[in-house]
């Protein structure tokens, strides 16, 4: 091929830009390389700028069927990095060509005849453990006295995984390796310490249900309960979806709902929590992270029981439709999250010997406070408040109404919440199906 006509990183790009299927066909690799080694010389390759060299790149790989990443080993070789333009395969490829064999190699002891009695084994069990398939290559040999697996009888365990790596068992076992884990270098995986201080909040999903009637499969709102670890201080916010659209804003509202500067943000290693965008909003917010541990169910366990006890007890686990997430976090706002943190008392475990076993200690829960209480006995609890006036603004709103009063209000909401989200439900049923409208009496709302 003559393309001595070339000579500009100009008529390069326009012949790139002509989209003409061209190549260069060379007899064998070595004429590849010099006819690659022509095009560094004659555009003075290690001179150009950046832009200018990739150029050059994409031209010759295009005329040779190189890869990108070929034509950048050719290139970047110690002998044209000294500007001397010279590519040449190595000395070892160029001996096996001429058939002066394979040179500086060790013997091969384990070949195709190995991987063929290997496979037969692997086949015939099932492909047991490496120790297994190792005693019994070596039962066949020692034992039964077969004499075609005396080699392979001395092979190493760690070498028969090699030998399953290779293409001509891959090809023939057709086995699948096990999805390999892929750590999210996101928060930290430990349990945090909160050294007695408010402000080290966990974080867990509750999901409301799934509506499915055929091939209608509809899924329910979302709950985002926040539950300090000290004080048990609990925020709960609702989303429509578990996306960074819906679940950003509500996360910052859950967090600026407390009265104390949040420290620490622990969840379990659910998308939803450990993906970028929170970490971001974290992150502005001076707030570390930090995620559960695997096999320790525990880490998370707070939140978990708070889970049980306030959001399935007072929403269930029936279906509730994502478009009502607006009116569920008004009433947690408004109603839930106050009766929450100033008038229902949570226990509080107090450490002590265990008598049954000598030298442990066991929770005992006979401290039940309210978390504002709580918060109230931590020593200088008020340098943890954002601002020192929410202490006073706290102590007034505590005692607006008594228990019973604030739980009967929460109660009364309650009722009304889940009496709209019913009649909307309905009558958007009804604007679909008429004959819905008979079937509306029958309903029955087991959670009013």
């Amino acid at each position: 091929m003559n393309d001595s006509h070339l000579v500009s990183i100009s008529q390069l790009e326009e012949f790139l830009k002509g989209g003409m299927d061209i190549t260069f066909a060379g007899d064998d690799r070595q004429e590849m390389y010099a006819w690659v080694e022509s095009i560094l010389k004659r555009f003075r390759y290690h001179y150009l700028n950046k832009k200018e060299k990739g150029v050059v790149k994409m031209y010759c790989q295009k005329m040779t069927g190189y890869s990108r990443a070929q034509i950048t080993r050719l290139m970047a070789s110690p002998e044209t990095k000294r500007k001397r333009a010279k590519i040449k395969q190595k000395e070892r490829k160029l001996k096996e060509k001429m058939g002066l064999g394979k040179l500086n190699r060790f013997p091969v002891i384990y070949g195709t005849d190995a991987v063929a009695k290997l496979l037969k084994t692997d086949e015939a069990h099932s492909r047991l453990s490496g120790k297994a398939t190792k005693e019994i290559l070596k039962r066949e040999y020692m034992i039964y006295g077969k004499s075609e697996y005396e080699t392979i009888s001395n092979i190493s365990v760690s070498h028969i995984y090699n030998l399953r790596a290779t293409r001509q068992y891959v090809s023939r076992m057709g086995t699948f390796a096990k999805t390999q884990p892929n750590p999210i270098p996101i928060g930290e995986r430990r349990k945090p310490d909160n050294e007695g201080k408010p402000g080290y909040i966990r974080v867990d999903t509750v999901h409301q249900g799934d509506y499915i009637l055929g091939n209608e499969h509809k899924k329910g709102v979302y709950h985002i309960n926040l539950v300090d670890e000290v004080t048990q201080w609990e925020i709960t916010v609702s989303v429509e979806k578990i996306s960074e659209w819906y679940l950003l804003p509500v996360l910052e509202l859950a967090i600026k709902q407390y009265p104390f500067l949040i420290i620490n943000f622990h969840s379990d290693n659910g998308s939803e929590f450990i993906n970028g965008m929170v970490a971001k909003l974290l992150n502005k917010l001076a707030i570390y992270q930090t995620k559960s541990r695997p096999r320790h169910s525990n880490d998370n366990g707070l939140v978990e029981s708070k889970n049980g006890a306030v959001i399935r007890k007072h929403f269930g686990y029936h279906h509730i439709a994502q478009k009502h997430a607006e009116k569920i976090n008004h009433f947690f706002l408004t109603y839930l999250n106050p009766y929450l943190n100033f008038h229902r008392p949570s226990g509080f475990a107090t450490m002590i010997p265990d008598k049954k076993k000598p030298g442990r200690m066991k929770p005992v829960y006979n401290t039940y406070l309210t978390p504002f209480e709580k918060l109230k006995t931590i020593p200088n609890w008020q340098t943890y408040l954002k601002t020192p006036e929410t202490a006073l603004l706290l102590e007034q709103f505590s005692k607006q109404m008594s228990d019973n009063e604030a739980a009967e209000e929460m109660q009364k909401a309650k009722k009304e919440l889940f009496k709209t989200i019913r009649i909307e439900d309905e009558n958007l049923r009804i604007a679909m199906d008429p004959r819905h409208a008979k079937k509306v009496n029958n309903v029955i709302y087991s959670h009013i």
